[in-house]
């Protein structure tokens, strides 16, 4: 259980915030707690319904899964399921910034400045 030390209920909405140290301590199936985005959700009463198996949560549990999350590709409706199961959110200090969508490659075989170049002298 997050110590009521570092939850914090000061927003207008009551979200707690909880540090990453706290949401460690729910790491197994019978507290299952996981990051994803900064948000914490408590996936304990899920774990039987996942399409993916229990096993890939409890990998996660009680970390950030925000890439194993992006990397599988959930669908629209899987992200709205998600919203009952939030608890909470990481507190200011420890939040992470999110890596920008995985780009395509880019085939020209020229150089980012090379790009630009052109680019100009084409406007």
């Amino acid at each position: 259980m997050a110590t009521e030390s570092s939850e914090t209920s000061s927003s207008p909405s009551n979200t707690k915030f909880y540090t990453r140290a706290e949401v460690a301590k729910h790491n197994d199936n019978k507290k299952t707690w996981i990051i994803i985005h900064n948000n914490v959700y408590d996936l304990t009463n899920f774990l039987n319904e996942h399409p993916g198996g229990e096993e890939v949560l409890l990998e996660q549990a009680g970390q950030d899964g925000s890439e194993s999350f992006e990397d599988v590709g959930h669908s629209t409706d899987a992200r709205q399921m998600m919203g009952p199961m939030k608890i909470g959110e990481i507190v200011q200090e420890e939040r992470t910034v999110d890596k920008p969508e995985k780009s395509s490659k880019d085939w020209s075989g020229e150089d980012g400045e090379s790009r630009k170049k052109k680019k100009c002298i084409l406007m």
